[in-house]
């Protein structure tokens, strides 16, 4: 027998090779239909585990103990002096609530309202204290919580809205009265820490802290005066940080926290305090006689558009403040400073511009404020004025400024 292989005549050696090569149509679909079963076998298995927790170690274990505590070592040098300082400080800051007393309109009893809180400081051993004058403003009783249970019906002292000041009294033992160090504002500088202790939003005793960010601000009080020379500082201040001290390193008050500036309503990093070189005038006045006697000139001026209008007119050439009126009996009165008049045809005989006050230079009304500021009631000052285009100087008393209205 031969072991040769022969195929027929007939046959194709190509066409038998590529038949032979190729696997069953029926053994390839189901191949794939496998690999699908598997995978998806797979899959569904890990969203079961997931979901049903199938095969994954147990979520509790009984013997949990708490983790080995690692050793801190001391703290840094100036959080211990942040901390001496927030000790010593803090006996200091009060809580003040201002509430307006109501009647029940179904009674004739009367009841307390909560009408806002803010922040204060012990000016002296005599119980007197200090905040601003936003924060009682509208109060008819306000009290104060020198911290814990000691809480105290306070008296009104005196007030300087003009500088957002105002000074309360307190008759508290005097083993809880401590008084704040007093420091000075005419030498801080911007970079310097400064801490801020108040009770913003209620929350009693609050520390933050910040640098100055700018000297030498102005800022409007309630009376729409500036106060000026104003302490700007990133340290947050918040609602009821109103009335609270602004601090130096050393534990000192250099201001009082007044203002925020935000777009928002909402604490935008930039908050103001009146200088304690500020305070420290005037809160000893308002201890003494209950009121700042603010010198003035007895005048009410024209406002700077009024004047704008005038120079674009070329009826006035110079900077200055424009006489409106004359007060009866006032030193402007006395010293014959002219008023505006406007006769019955409508002309106007414009009054007299005062450029400069004892040579110095009064451009707007904000210099004169400034300029009066330093000067007390019955100092005499030397006025000059451009009347009918001709300067005149004229010598003038200064009287008591009336109340500023609110």
């Amino acid at each position: 027998m031969s072991n040769e292989f022969s195929l027929p005549p007939d046959a194709n050696p190509d066409s038998a090779r590529t038949v032979n090569s190729k696997a069953p149509p029926n053994r390839v679909n189901g191949l794939l239909v496998g690999i699908l079963i598997v995978l998806t076998g797979i899959l569904v298995f890990q969203m079961a585990s997931q979901q049903f927790g199938w095969f994954l170690p147990p979520l509790h274990d009984p013997d949990a103990q708490p983790r080995a505590i690692v050793a801190r070592g001391n703290l840094a040098e100036d959080e211990q002096s942040t901390i001496a300082l927030f000790r010593d400080a803090n006996v200091s800051v009060v809580h003040i609530t201002s509430l307006q007393v109501k009647r029940d309109r179904f009674s004739v009893n009367l009841f307390e309202l909560p009408q806002g809180t803010g922040s204060g400081f012990v000016w002296d051993g005599d119980g007197h204290i200090v905040t601003n004058y936003h924060v009682i403003r509208q109060a008819q009783t306000v009290r104060v919580n020198l911290g814990g249970n000691s809480v105290y019906q306070a008296r009104f002292v005196g007030a300087d809205p003009d500088n957002d000041i105002a000074v309360l009294k307190i008759d508290a033992p005097a083993n809880q009265l401590h008084p704040i160090p007093i420091g000075e504002s005419n030498n801080l500088l911007v970079g310097q820490k400064v801490f801020a202790i108040g009770n913003p939003f209620g929350l009693d005793q609050t520390l933050t802290t910040g640098v100055i960010s700018g000297l030498g601000r102005e800022i409007q009080s309630v009376t729409r005066r500036p106060i000026r020379g104003v302490i700007q500082t990133d340290a947050a201040i918040n609602p009821g940080n109103s009335g609270g001290p602004l601090l130096d390193s050393a534990g000192r008050l250099i201001g009082i926290n007044t203002a925020i500036y935000s777009p928002s309503g909402a604490y935008a990093g930039i908050g103001f305090a009146v200088p304690v070189d500020t305070v420290n005038m005037i809160v000893p006045r308002l201890i003494r006689h209950g009121k700042i006697e603010q010198p003035g000139l007895g005048i009410i001026f024209w406002s700077n558009d009024v004047l704008r209008q005038l120079q674009e007119r070329g009826v006035i050439t110079l900077d200055g403040v424009l006489v409106r009126s004359v007060l009866e009996g006032s030193a402007a009165e006395k010293a014959e400073l002219e008023p505006t008049i406007q006769n019955d045809e409508g002309d106007i005989s414009w009054g007299d511009l005062i450029v400069s006050i004892d040579g110095v230079p009064i451009p707007d009304p904000n210099a004169l404020f400034k300029f009066l500021e330093e000067k007390q009631v019955g100092d005499v000052i030397a006025v000059r004025v451009v009347r009918d285009g001709q300067q005149k100087e004229l010598q003038l008393t200064l009287q008591p400024l009336p109340r500023s209205p609110e």
